[in-house]
């Protein structure tokens, strides 16, 4: 029934999201946290023997994540989005062949791509640009633009194309990870998510692991197949995955927020980053923080007959 829909709209929808890594940036409104005690030059808290905490080893996911090259409001989303716990629960590796799907500005980007330079590969499948207007393409050229300008930090990053009709992520078999964040419910927005998770599964290799997160939607109510709202059921997503061929191996809580009720005016795009109401009771949605999400580890089964994909 939404066949008819074009991938302008899908583009459109995507962009509306209460986003990852797109327009939709937070704004931050929470107080600073109370000062901390009066420190000496060595960072030592005055008055006491706690030795302060050892930086970050080198080129870790820690030291990445702790960068300066990350833009502030960036980093004022940690708090929510836990990417290192999130990206541990996936089992990432500095040597791996990442996709992400989707990237839009580089939430994830700035992250991803300098882990792994010089010893892995990330690529990002970025909004297939259609006719080459809209928002889509501006989000892609900024993207290119900052990864062309440091070279040192992001290594050599590969760029392609992702959207109806153009699933060529990565050529097959050939992805230790494929990542996608909050990006199902834009797919079934358009039909196109039972598409988009056999492409994903045709470009991992045989035990490569599919990780997503997805604003997590109440399993007591049914789904809407277009998810409206923004939100998806952790049983929708499990299925679309498995019906792909993927096999379930892990839940995570990490990106749980039981403060989110899930019945908001402007559904997810209620909550920040989006605050789709603008100052109609902020506070109070600030209070509640980004959404309730589900964190979802799926592993492309390495049975003989999936073998034949490892070709490359």
């Amino acid at each position: 029934m939404h066949k008819s829909l074009s991938f302008a709209a899908l583009l459109a929808a995507s962009l509306l999201v209460a986003c990852d890594n797109g327009a939709d940036d937070a704004k931050p409104g929470d107080a600073p946290p109370a000062g901390p005690a009066a420190t000496d030059t060595s960072g030592a808290v005055s008055g006491s023997s706690v030795t302060p905490a050892a930086p970050p080893a080198a080129g870790s996911l820690e030291a990445v994540i702790a960068g300066k090259h990350r833009l502030p409001e960036d980093t004022a989303r940690d708090k929510y989005r836990h990417p290192e716990q999130t990206l541990a629960f996936f089992g990432l590796q500095p040597t791996m062949n990442v996709v992400e799907i989707w990237p839009g500005r580089g939430w994830y980007t700035d992250i991803l791509a300098p882990y792994v330079a010089g010893k892995g590969k990330y690529t990002a499948a970025i909004f297939d640009e259609g006719d080459g207007t809209g928002y889509g393409p501006k989000l892609n050229k900024a993207l290119k633009d900052r990864v062309a300008a440091d070279p040192a930090l992001y290594g050599t990053v590969t760029f392609t194309a992702f959207g109806p009709g153009k699933t060529d992520i990565a050529p097959e078999g050939s992805a230790d990870m494929v990542l996608t964040f909050r990006n199902v419910h834009n797919w079934m927005a358009s039909n196109f998510a039972a598409e988009a998770f056999a492409a994903m599964f045709k470009a991992l290799k045989p035990g490569g692991v599919l990780g997503v997160v997805e604003h997590r939607g109440d399993p007591e109510l049914p789904q809407d197949p277009v998810a409206a709202n923004g939100y998806v059921t952790e049983e929708t997503v499990i299925k679309l995955a498995e019906s792909a061929g993927f096999q379930t191996a892990e839940r995570s809580e990490i990106n749980a927020n039981p403060l989110d009720t899930k019945d908001h005016p402007k559904g997810v795009w209620t909550l920040p980053p989006s605050f789709r109401l603008g100052d109609q009771d902020r506070e109070r949605y600030m209070a509640v923080g980004e959404s309730d999400r589900m964190t979802l580890k799926f592993v492309k089964p390495t049975t003989t007959g999936m073998a034949s994909a490892d070709s490359q």
